[in-house]
């Protein structure tokens, strides 16, 4: 594994937006694609292509450490985590849940899923005792959900058909959301949708939304939830990543309504869309292939401040610090706010 790690001040993909960075720093190199973060003891965590899971250290850049997961070359899109441990899938058939211990990082498969059309979007943890994984469904198109409850993995059951040509995308293991109320699962596809689930009762509704729909490629990748009200999904297509136009939307009701902002004024595709934790909702960062956006205003408008190309997910570190993961590297942005 090749190891690298720079610091870059404003550099020229950066240049032009140096009033709201401070400073961009790229952690770790590898040959490699991640698409799924989490963050714990002061570490970056990260899945990815050929069965790599690892870590960077956040206070020293120097202190990784990656494993594999398997011998064979297994593309892991999702991941994490509980108190004990945390838990990757693969996206191929068979699914293979795996768990790896937090204290010396042994990993074993706790579960697997054998349908040839098991494909694995996103997996989410609502506490240390709930979790759900949400799959392309089989030949019924019935919503698959994997749930993870008193311990062990199965699968969950419910009456919920999604249209033809209705999926989600692997994009940043962010279609799924939650509060203590609710979980939020988002569509993609022919038809892009938000299934919400009451954790009191399991009752499931779905609600329509105004997002780009109608293609594959189109829909939803990425949305998240700040309380049991607001909420943002932020997608496009795939095929045509300038294309800006009803890509972002926000919720006020907790997903039964959809609102779209900034159509025709956004930087594009988006893959990843998260809230910064305590602003309520108003401060956003989002990311797809070839751009970094913020927004100070509950995600009304945007503000292009990157052109980085190559990065999938990110997530808050703390204050002003982003972490950003994609096509081979992990970078941390500082903004000046």
């Amino acid at each position: 594994m090749k190891k690298i790690f720079s610091i870059i001040f404003l550099s020229a993909g950066l240049t032009v937006f140096s009033q709201q960075v401070e400073s961009f720093e790229t952690i770790f190199n590898d040959k490699i694609s991640i698409r799924a973060l989490e963050l714990y003891d002061s570490k970056v965590w990260y899945s990815g292509t050929d069965s790599k899971f690892g870590f960077v250290d956040l206070n020293d850049y120097k202190n990784q450490k990656q494993i594999k997961l398997s011998e064979e070359k297994l593309q892991f899109r999702t991941l994490a985590q509980n108190k004990t441990s945390f838990y990757a899938i693969n996206i191929e058939s068979p699914g293979r849940f795996f768990t790896i211990d937090k204290k010396d990082l042994k990993s074993r498969i706790v579960f697997k899923d054998t349908a040839k059309t098991a494909f694995y979007d996103a997996l989410h943890f609502v506490d240390d005792k709930l979790a759900y994984a949400f799959s392309d469904s089989d030949k019924d198109q019935r919503l698959k959900l994997a749930v993870y409850k008193d311990g062990k993995w199965g699968m969950f059951k419910n009456n919920i058909i999604l249209n033809e040509g209705e999926a989600a995308f692997a994009a940043s293991n962010t279609n799924i959301s939650s509060t203590k109320k609710y979980v939020w699962i988002a569509t993609g596809g022919k038809a892009s949708r938000i299934v919400r689930m009451n954790l009191k009762d399991e009752n499931i509704e779905v609600f329509n939304t105004p997002i780009i729909q109608g293609e594959s490629s189109q829909g939803m990748y990425s949305i998240d939830f700040y309380d049991d009200h607001f909420g943002i999904a932020a997608g496009g297509d795939y095929t045509k990543q300038d294309a800006n136009v009803n890509n972002i939307a926000t919720t006020n009701d907790g997903g039964k309504t959809w609102h779209i902002q900034a159509s025709g004024q956004n930087a594009g595709y988006t893959t990843c869309v998260k809230i910064k934790p305590g602003s309520k909702g108003k401060e956003i960062v989002a990311v797809g292939d070839k751009h970094i956006s913020y927004s100070s205003d509950f995600g009304k408008t945007w503000k292009k401040i990157s052109d980085e190309k190559g990065f999938f997910v990110c997530q808050w570190i703390e204050g002003n610090r982003i972490v950003f993961a994609g096509k081979d590297r992990i970078a941390v942005m500082k903004l000046k706010l």
